[in-house]
């Protein structure tokens, strides 16, 4: 099982709102010939670590491609640039981001990129909530644990939201008041 973690917390001049960029960022995976074989729904959650940034939209789809991780990895980071990702300030506001997760069994915890699995995804609500309902039975390949036992073990000072489907835009990159 290939997984992807995608988010955005800025919007794009191009796709609008920070979850209609999300929605773009799958079109042009599948426009680039890697499918799409699922997807969860939308999430926003803080920033982490805790900042003054605009809320994040997130999700997580599986993937299927006869590409090997590093050429994956590649492929993503160029829709990225064509989104207009700059990459510089870590863990700052961004247009898209797109996270290679897992790669199969693939394990790679040292090295070149990507990594694999994603090193700090067991920490990450905004990556765990996601997987968890769009796959609860993956198994971690180094901790052993499902992605629903990750996302339950995780505390609670997290904060993430599935988007309602009734709250529609108005709510996306909005924080709460």
């Amino acid at each position: 099982m290939i997984l992807l973690g995608i988010g955005a917390n800025i919007p794009s001049t191009r796709f609008g709102s920070p979850r209609q960029t999300c929605e773009g960022a799958l079109e042009a995976i599948s426009a680039a010939g890697i499918r799409v074989v699922d997807r969860s729904s939308w999430y926003r959650s803080a920033p982490v670590p805790e900042s003054d940034q605009p809320w994040f939209i997130n999700g997580v789809a599986e993937l299927e491609t006869s590409l090997g991780p590093e050429a994956l990895l590649a492929v993503l980071q160029g829709i990225e640039a064509r989104f207009g990702r700059v990459r510089g300030l870590v863990n700052g506001p961004r247009i898209i981001d797109l996270d290679l997760l897992a790669y199969g069994s693939v394990l790679r915890v040292s090295g070149a990129a990507p990594l694999l699995p994603h090193p700090r995804m067991h920490e990450r609500a905004f990556v765990l909530r996601p997987l968890a309902a769009l796959a609860p039975k993956w198994l971690h390949p180094i901790y052993r644990c499902t992605a629903r036992d990750l996302a339950n073990d995780l505390s609670a000072d997290q904060v993430v939201e599935a988007l309602s489907e009734i709250a529609g835009e108005a709510a996306v990159g909005v924080q709460p008041s």
